[in-house]
């Protein structure tokens, strides 16, 4: 009788879901499934009756050069390698110092093992650098000498380093970062990515949007917790201000980027009239392609900070207050308190706020089509993402099979990000 009743219920429930369900099919599921179905076929103007069923051959397509690079991928991966390796064995050395004056005991293995091998690396840096355009292996002899380092004597020494974990992933970075500006290399990963993108556009777009997200996303994030932080603590106009700062998230985009557009303007725009008065020279922000992904983020930032901020402030005003009255009785700081109380807690909201950005940021599109007039950046396609590129290839050139097979490239793009941060939600994330 119980297992009776529990089937007609299921039943009911998705009854009362199924005209829904109708609904997502005709305009959703069905559309979705028929562009990856066609993603396998030569489906343009020309053979728009009878598409030719080709296999992947769309997909390889995106991927194809016009022009083959100058070096392969492995040789700009072996550049990068050295340096790398370079940066940590020069990290290593630093550490040691900074170990030997806290604790004031030198341990002669490991001074002259790391050392000698860092002596030795910088000494012969730059020939090992010229070497490596007719042998690129020798990375493997500066790779292996890291590696050693890790393993060699397990002692506390590592296990202290690795406490401090991220603080030596920035100097790393910045080593590196040294390492090239002393000495330059037009070989390396970065470089060979910035020489084929010129040959294909689909990876240019690929590019341009990788770009796009790297400075929208972590700008709008604590942009947005700074000015939640802000609303937090003030008493006065809270409402209105809250509401000001939401108001750009419920204008429409195509008149926030027309709006953008006067002033980013290069003769009379208002960014550049306040640029001069500080004495800065004007921006040619809708002209110069150098400014094309930085103008669109800017912009987008402006329009999405409101949300964000409210997501913020809404999980700060559900923190207990017992945390920071315990904090205070501690002598704790307000950095201490933010640290430690405030951004742990707030998790849940960073990690939705994360994945909704990140995805938002993919399929970037209206701002380019307005801001530029219908066409992607100023010159030499400077604004050109991945959903503009599906729209040109559609709407454009007609070839809808060619854009399902790159709308699929971008949707697998999204999957991957969206699992990675789900993934690294579940051990960071901490629900009340």
């Amino acid at each position: 009788m119980r297992n009776k009743m529990r089937f007609w219920e299921n039943v009911s429930g998705y009854l009362f879901i199924l005209p829904a369900l109708v609904i997502m099919s005709i305009f959703v599921f069905w559309p979705v499934g028929y562009s990856f179905y066609l993603s396998f076929f030569n489906w343009d103007y020309a053979h728009i009756k009878n598409p030719n069923f080709i296999g992947l051959q769309n997909y390889i397509q995106l991927f194809e050069l016009n022009t083959p690079p100058p070096y392969s991928f492995l040789k700009a991966l072996a550049y990068d390698g050295f340096y790398i390796s370079i940066s940590i064995l020069a990290l290593f050395t630093i550490y040691l110092l900074v170990d030997i004056v806290i604790s004031k005991h030198v341990k002669i293995a490991d001074a002259i093992y790391i050392f000698g091998i860092t002596i030795f690396s910088l000494i012969f840096f730059n020939i090992t650098l010229s070497a490596m355009n007719v042998f690129p292996y020798l990375t493997f002899i500066f790779i292996a000498a890291m590696l050693g380092l890790i393993f060699f004597r397990k002692h506390q020494f590592i296990s202290r380093m690795a406490g401090h974990f991220f603080t030596l992933f920035i100097l790393s970075g910045i080593i590196y970062l040294v390492l090239r500006f002393a000495f330059p290399s037009p070989y390396g990963v970065y470089e060979w990515l910035n020489v084929i993108k010129e040959s294909s556009n689909f990876i240019k777009s690929l590019w341009n949007t990788a770009y796009y997200v790297i400075l929208y996303v972590p700008a709008d994030i604590i942009i947005a917790l700074s000015v939640a932080l802000l609303l937090n603590r003030l008493k006065l106009f809270k409402a209105f201000l809250r509401t000001s700062y939401f108001m750009p998230f419920v204008t429409s985009i195509v008149a926030i980027s027309l709006v953008w557009q006067w002033l980013y303007n290069g003769q009379f725009g208002l960014i550049n009239y306040f640029l001069s008065l500080i004495g800065i020279s004007p921006v040619a922000w809708l002209t110069n392609e150098v400014w094309t992904i930085p103008t669109i983020a800017i912009m987008s930032i402006w329009k999405t900070i409101g949300y964000n901020a409210i997501i913020f402030l809404a999980g700060l005003q559900s923190i207990d207050r017992s945390y920071y009255e315990a904090a205070d009785i501690d002598g704790a700081t307000n950095s201490q308190k933010l640290t430690y109380i405030t951004w742990p807690l707030l998790s849940p909201m960073t990690f939705f706020v994360l994945i909704v950005s990140v995805i938002g940021a993919f399929k970037v599109f209206t701002e380019v089509y307005v801001l530029y007039q219908a066409v992607p950046g100023p010159y030499n396609n400077s604004g050109l993402t991945i959903v503009y590129y599906i729209f040109q290839t559609f709407y454009t050139n007609q070839q809808m099979g060619l854009a399902s097979a790159a709308a699929y490239i971008l949707f697998a793009i999204i999957l991957v990000f969206t699992l990675v941060q789900f993934r690294a939600g579940q051990k960071r994330v901490e629900y009340l």
